[in-house]
């Protein structure tokens, strides 16, 4: 096989690789981990069942690999290198209002959420998964942020880290997973302002010029 041929196999299997891990998402959030078996994923992505097995072990590989996909796309918002220089406020204000719109418009990120907390009880293991890809890398990257920005003076950063991501999680889990959007209204932009001013100060005061009144 030339070595165009060897490119054309790696792309069919990349792109059934993708089919497949797409099938098992539209599975996983429609009758839950318990519920789906390897046939519907296999039926899902258009593949024989054969076939899932040849690129995933079993169901909680295929599992991993979604959460490990789902983490580099989610971790990429945490580069600093992405977010470019700036004031530490400039920063985290980029950094936070990407990462909540990101919470509040994909809705597929919501529902998975919402699964692995759903079957945590029954497969503790998901749930690990989750934190190991997901969660604590997010709060490492955040923490590494805050301890070198020469702006920031937080006297420990990864218990910052943890509260400010802790505080977004939980208006996503309030807002829209339990549904409590009408009973506790709050626009995201408060939030995050909050949580800027939490870690580097209220912005100063500007007051008018002799003569005016102060406001």
């Amino acid at each position: 096989m030339g070595i165009q041929g060897v490119r054309s196999q790696r792309q069919l299997s990349s792109e059934k690789t993708a089919a497949i891990l797409a099938g098992a998402m539209q599975q996983f959030l429609r009758y839950g981990y318990a519920g789906s078996s390897m046939d519907r994923i296999a039926a899902a992505a258009g593949v024989s069942k054969a076939t899932v097995y040849s690129h995933f072990r079993d169901k909680e590989g295929l599992f991993a690999a979604l959460i490990q996909q789902m983490a580099v796309e989610k971790m990429a918002l945490m580069d600093r290198e992405h977010f470019g220089e700036g004031s530490a406020r400039e920063l985290l204000q980029r950094i936070l209002a990407q990462g909540v719109g990101q919470l509040e418009e994909d809705d597929e990120y919501g529902a998975f959420i919402r699964l692995i907390i759903g079957e945590s009880g029954r497969f503790p293991q998901l749930a690990r998964l989750f934190v190991e890809n997901i969660s604590k890398p997010g709060v490492d990257r955040l923490t590494q942020l805050l301890a070198a920005h020469p702006q920031v003076q937080c006297s420990d950063p990864e218990a910052t880290a943890r509260i400010v991501i802790g505080a977004v999680v939980h208006y996503k889990l309030i807002q829209d997973i339990l549904h409590g959007r009408d009973i506790m209204p709050l626009e995201s932009d408060r939030i995050i302002q909050a949580l800027v001013n939490l870690i580097c100060g209220a912005p100063a005061q500007v007051w008018p010029s002799a003569g005016g009144s102060r406001s």
